[in-house]
């Protein structure tokens, strides 16, 4: 007798799906059991794990607040776009999501670098970005901002502009509209957008290394962190673990607060 709901998979598939079940868990599982809890404390309260610890929040809400600003109005302009013109839009919104940080971190210091485009024109006002703390929220800003656009503008293109076109019947202005209709619309969107964009902020370690760097204090991050103490430098394994062990718990949080967000689809 068929269970109500289950579906028509063939039971065969479990054996593979086991297996990739298994592959996702068993290295955190692994992670968790190489934790010392009697040390967990002292390890992530040195002063280096700390710094970084502080850092990572720091220049992540940053970064975050940056991808709000810019983020959301992007958002709306590809959501109300004509179809071909979003189509491109989202294209170019998602390559940092598919390009691996490492060639973010290197376009990032060709354009803001002292020969760069844009570096050259800071050099001659005396302002310097790579390898500054500034520099890890750029990069953070990079990785992370298509994740709000597309949680935003998926929100935005689901609802439609049938409130929008019934509030400007009405008499609404633009700005009344996006702020008492649009918005609160777009608003679980919105929430996940954020939640998940602090996230990737703060474990972004490719573009960071290669255009921020790594100078404890500065530019060293949570992920930078780990690297260097896996690399026989900086903190101790035993604080590099104790780290891992605390990005997982944001991340974990990270997902209970947007599926918190998420409404109940029914079957």
């Amino acid at each position: 007798m068929r269970r109500e709901g289950a579906g028509f998979v063939p039971q065969i598939l479990l054996v593979p799906a086991i297996a990739g079940l298994a592959l996702l868990l068993l290295p955190l599982a692994t992670l968790v059991a190489r934790v010392e809890w009697t040390t967990l404390w002292a390890d992530v309260t040195t002063p280096e794990a700390v710094a970084a610890l502080l850092l990572s929040l720091g220049t992540g809400a940053a970064a975050t607040l940056v991808c709000i600003v810019l983020g959301v109005p992007l958002a709306l302009v590809i959501a109300r776009a004509p179809a071909r013109t979003a189509a491109v839009l989202r294209v170019v919104v998602t390559v940092p999501l598919v390009l691996p940080p490492m060639v973010g971190g290197v376009a990032l210091l060709l354009l803001f670098g002292r020969s760069g485009w844009l570096g050259g024109v800071l050099a001659d006002w005396g302002l310097r970005l790579p390898f500054t703390t500034p520099a890890v929220v750029i990069a953070q800003t990079f990785v992370a901002l298509p994740f709000l656009v597309l949680a935003v503008e998926g929100a935005l293109r689901t609802r439609g502009t049938g409130f929008e076109d019934t509030a400007a019947v009405l008499g609404a202005g633009r700005w009344t509209i996006l702020r008492r209709v649009t918005l609160p619309l777009a608003g679980p969107g919105l929430v996940a957008g954020v939640v998940l964009c602090f996230a990737r902020a703060i474990g972004e370690f490719g573009a960071t290394a290669l255009f921020a760097g790594n100078a404890p204090g500065v530019t060293q991050t949570m992920p930078l962190a780990i690297y260097t103490a896996f690399n026989g430098a900086g903190v101790s394994t035993g604080t590099a673990v104790a780290l891992s062990l605390l990005l997982l718990v944001t991340a974990i949080g990270v997902l209970l607060l947007v599926r918190a967000w998420r409404p109940e689809v029914p079957r």
